[in-house]
């Protein structure tokens, strides 16, 4: 590799180490900032014309020359490959500008540092890739709410612990997942506010001796607001954890709706259709349809907090201001942030082709188990203490499984051997209807309040939107 692969070496009178270079070298990886690098580099050429340090025709050409490599970069990603020797993005783009400028390309690097261009390239990448994954965080809200109005009114068994317990309507269903989701654009936006600081003019760690003007890079480049101290600026990777969290609880949630997806889909289950568009067939087995595509989704999640943990590790114990050891924050940031995209557009594409089994449905619902509470609350509005009338309808569904019938079936007169409040009255408020009905307070499962949540899940969603620019 030649020196003027790399940003430093005068002090050195021996080249470095061949395998050394490539363990050190980066550019493998973080060529993937370069559409950043190159707007910070026109912002900080503008910002060097204010400093007096460039003319503004100097200033022009080195902004015609970035824009020319931009170009060719674009045309021939290929065309980066001829740069394999160079250390990292910044040098790439300064070996470049001295190829095309000769000595006017060295110029840019006065007054700045590499430490200040990583965090702030880094910055700019994890403002926009939030946005774009709340983008689709929202398609996925949309594909579930389109699914909640569609089977509105159609009721299923709820389960807790995989077990019958009371039923509720498949739209409330749709809804829960729905709100995990919003929850995920609030951290997402979080992590957005996070990253929308400008770190340049930090320097290494005391600040440029320039007199540069930071708000104007800071506005140049889109931020809002410039960061505080330099010495925290170069070393700050919060911004990066906060974003790895976002995306953890977002593969959480995904594998939550996969696991759900799996199986309503199986046949013990038969609630749920899932697409052939989304599925696979066995290698062996020709009757089979594997719902592949869930998970996959599901076993995503495990690489996304390996993400999280191996940056939070790599930040553990560090003194303040730059190390080398932050350049290894991207290869786990780029790759989170590829599983997450991808596999929330998958679950966006697959639910928006869910079809339901209603029978099978309407049939789960209809177990008389899911009944019993709200047959203890029948019994409550009667005055019967809970804890009795817990008690006491326990006592009845046990006396049911004795007789190997449902306990809905019990006649009149085997109800007032165990109490005389069990009667016919009582026994016509414990329907199926009524057990739904009866959640009608706010977020529960009765029609009225699903419709509500239905129509305020719109204006809830745009509410959160921070995503429209990117």
């Amino acid at each position: 590799m030649s020196q003027s692969g790399r940003l430093w070496g005068g002090r050195f009178s021996t080249a470095p180490d061949a395998e050394f270079a490539r363990f050190s070298n980066s550019f493998g990886f973080d060529r993937r900032l370069l559409p950043y690098e190159l707007a910070i580099d026109r912002a900080w050429a503008d910002a060097l014309v204010g400093a007096g340090v460039l003319t503004p025709e100097e200033a022009a050409r080195l902004r015609t020359a970035l824009d020319e490599l931009e170009q060719a970069v674009r045309s021939d990603p290929g065309w980066l490959d001829r740069y394999g020797d160079v250390e990292d993005v910044h040098s790439f783009v300064e070996a470049a500008l001295v190829e095309r400028l000769g000595a006017l390309g060295g110029k840019l690097r006065a007054g700045r540092s590499r430490n200040e261009l990583v965090v702030t390239a880094t910055r700019l990448f994890v403002r926009d890739a939030a946005r774009q994954t709340g983008g689709a965080v929202a398609v996925l809200v949309q594909s579930l709410h389109r699914q909640a109005e569609h089977v509105f009114g159609l009721p299923m068994a709820g389960q807790t612990h995989l077990q019958p317990a009371q039923p509720i309507l498949v739209s409330h269903f749709l809804l829960a997942h729905a709100e995990a989701f919003l929850r995920d654009l609030v951290r997402l936006r979080q992590a957005c506010d996070a990253a929308d600081a400008c770190p340049l003019g930090s320097g290494a760690l005391a600040g440029t001796g320039l007199p540069i003007d930071r708000w104007a890079l800071a506005r140049a480049l889109g931020f809002s607001r410039m960061t505080a101290n330099s010495l925290d600026a170069v070393g700050d990777r919060d911004f990066v954890l906060d974003y790895l969290f976002a995306l953890t609880g977002i593969g959480l949630h995904l594998g939550r709706l996969a696991s759900d997806a799996v199986l309503l889909a199986t046949p013990e289950f038969g609630r749920l259709v899932l697409s052939e568009r989304f599925s696979t067939g066995s290698s062996l087995m020709p009757q089979k349809k594997n719902p592949d595509a869930w998970e996959l989704v599901r076993g995503s999640v495990g690489r996304v907090l390996g993400a999280l943990v191996a940056v939070a590790t790599v930040l553990k114990g560090l003194p303040a201001s730059y190390h080398r050891d932050l350049q290894e924050d991207k290869p786990p940031l780029f790759e989170a942030h590829d599983r997450v995209l991808a596999a929330t557009r998958m679950a966006a594409a697959a639910v928006a082709e869910w079809q339901w089994n209603e029978d099978q449905l309407r049939q789960s619902a209809a177990d008389p188990g899911l009944l019993a509470t709200v047959a203890a609350e029948a019994l409550v509005q009667r005055g019967v203490p809970f804890r009795e009338a817990h008690e006491l309808v326990g006592k009845l569904v046990r006396e049911a499984e004795r007789r190997g019938v449902p306990w809905t079936e019990l006649v009149p007169e085997e109800l007032q051997k165990l109490s005389p409040v069990l009667d016919a009255d009582w026994k016509q408020q414990v329907q199926l209807d009524a057990a739904i009905g009866r959640c009608a307070v706010p977020g529960g499962t009765a029609a009225a309040s699903v419709r509500t949540a239905l129509e305020q899940l719109p204006s809830r969603l745009a509410a959160l939107t921070f995503w429209e620019d990117s």
